[in-house]
C-alpha cells in the first residue's frame, strides 16, 4: 500500500509540473545570466574563502541596468566570495587602511596614493607577469612613476579632470578653470570636497606645479579657493551627481568619465577641459600588505582584466581603460571617444600627482581646513 500511495504521489507531482501539451513548466531565465568565455587561468583552490575588496563609489559594473554583475561572476568561476565596501575619496581609503579596523584584500587607490602607500610599506609585492592576462595593459600605462617596477600595482582606469555644465541654465561658459569663480554663476557652482582636487583647480589658475614644495605656492592657492567660497552651492564628492543630474547646480568640477555617467540621464550637460590645464590619473589595483587572502586576490585582478569583464567595467563606469582588448575593440560603446581618449594636443598641461612629503601635506590639509571654515 506504501509502495502504492509513493507511486501515486510521483503521478501527481509529474502532472503538476508539466503543461497540459505536456511539457515541462521551466522557470524563465535570470535576465542578469550572461555566458561570458574567459580567456585568464583559475583555480576553485580557493573556493568558500572571503576577498575584502575597497574600491571607489560607482566604480564596477553591478549587474543594474543589464549590465554584467562582476562580482557575482567572479564568485559563480572561483567560488570564492566577494565582501565589497567604496570610499570616495583616496584621504578616505588611506585612514581606513591606516587604522587597521579592517582587512581588505584588494584596493583600488589612485597613482598618488599608491606611492604614498608603497612608501609607508603598506602594499603587497607580486608578479604581475604571473597574472595570465596582463599582457592586456597597455604599454603606456607599465613603469609610470609611481610603480617602475609594475610590482605593486595593475592600471584599472585612466582618467582627467574637468568642468561639467547645464547648456540649459548658463549656455556657453568660457573654457577655463575661472569659471568657478565668476560670480555670475553664484549659488550654482560645486567645488571638490577633497584637498588635493581643489588645490589643483587654484594650482592650475596660477600656473603652479601640482607637486610645488613651497609653502608660498600652497598659500597663494588657499587664498584663491577662499575668494571662491562666496560663490558656491557646496562642496561636494558623489554628491554631484544628483545635484548636476537633476539641474540643482549648474557648473561642477569632476572627473571626465562621470560625466558620460551623468550625460545619461540629463542630456542639457556637457564638458571641457579647462586651457589651464588639468590633473591625469591612474587608479591601479593594489594588494594591501595586511591581506589575508592574497592568492586570491590575484585571481580577482587577472578577473577584471579579462577581455568582457573590462570592456563591461569600461562601458558601465565611463572611464579611459588601460586594456588593449576595451581599447581596440570597434564595438566598445566609447570607442574613440573624443572626452575620454582626447588628442594630445586637445589637454597640452597634463599633470600627475605626487605623493608630496609629510611636512607639506601636513601644511596644505591645515590650508584645506582653513579654506572650509573661512
Amino acid at each position: 500500500m506504501k509502495r502504492f500511495l509513493a507511486l501515486i504521489m510521483s503521478l501527481c507531482l509529474v502532472l503538476f509540473i508539466c503543461g497540459c501539451n505536456g511539457n515541462a513548466i521551466v522557470t524563465p531565465p535570470d535576465n542578469n545570466e550572461t555566458e561570458i568565455e574567459f580567456e585568464g587561468t583559475y583555480t576553485k583552490e580557493f573556493a568558500g574563502t572571503t576577498i575584502y575588496v575597497y574600491n571607489w563609489g560607482e566604480y564596477i559594473s553591478d549587474g543594474s541596468d543589464e549590465s554584467v554583475d562582476v562580482n557575482k561572476e567572479f564568485e559563480k568561476l572561483t567560488g570564492i566570495k566577494v565582501n565589497y565596501a567604496t570610499f570616495e575619496s583616496n584621504e578616505t581609503m588611506y585612514s581606513q587602511l591606516k587604522s587597521g579596523g579592517v582587512t581588505y584584500d584588494i584596493v583600488i587607490p589612485s597613482d598618488y596614493m599608491i606611492q604614498r602607500l608603497i612608501s609607508e610599506d603598506m602594499l603587497k609585492s607580486f608578479d604581475v607577469t604571473k597574472l595570465s592576462n596582463y599582457h592586456y595593459i597597455r604599454d603606456d600605462y607599465k613603469n609610470l612613476y609611481f610603480d617602475p617596477q609594475n610590482i605593486y600595482s595593475v592600471p584599472y582606469n585612466v582618467g582627467m579632470v574637468g568642468i561639467i555644465y547645464n547648456k540649459a541654465l548658463i549656455g556657453e561658459p568660457e573654457h577655463s578653470w575661472t569659471t568657478l569663480w565668476d560670480e555670475k554663476y553664484k549659488d550654482m557652482s560645486l567645488m571638490f570636497s577633497n584637498p588635493r582636487d581643489a588645490f589643483m583647480i587654484a594650482q592650475m589658475i596660477l600656473g603652479q606645479d601640482l607637486n610645488t614644495t613651497n609653502k608660498a605656492d600652497w598659500d597663494a592657492a588657499a587664498e584663491l579657493l577662499k575668494a571662491q567660497k562666496k560663490n558656491l552651492q557646496s562642496y561636494v564628492m558623489d554628491e554631484v551627481y544628483g545635484k548636476m543630474e537633476t539641474g540643482e547646480a549648474a557648473i561642477a568640477p569632476y572627473y571626465a568619465g562621470d560625466f558620460l555617467t551623468m550625460y545619461d540621464i540629463n542630456e542639457d550637460l556637457a564638458f571641457f577641459y579647462p586651457k589651464e590645464g588639468t590633473n591625469i590619473f591612474v587608479d591601479s589595483i593594489c594588494i594591501p600588505s595586511s591581506s589575508q587572502n592574497p592568492e586570491a586576490a590575484k585571481l580577482y585582478i587577472n578577473f577584471l582584466l579579462e577581455p568582457e569583464i573590462a570592456l563591461a567595467n569600461a562601458e558601465y563606469i565611463g572611464y579611459a581603460s588601460p586594456n588593449t582588448a576595451v581599447i581596440d575593440n570597434p564595438d566598445y560603446y566609447y570607442y574613440q571617444n573624443e572626452i575620454l581618449y582626447p588628442a594630445e594636443d586637445a589637454v597640452t598641461n597634463r599633470q600627475y600627482y605626487h605623493n608630496i612629503d609629510s611636512e607639506i601635506r601636513k601644511y596644505y590639509e591645515n590650508l584645506w581646513i582653513d579654506v572650509k571654515l573661512y
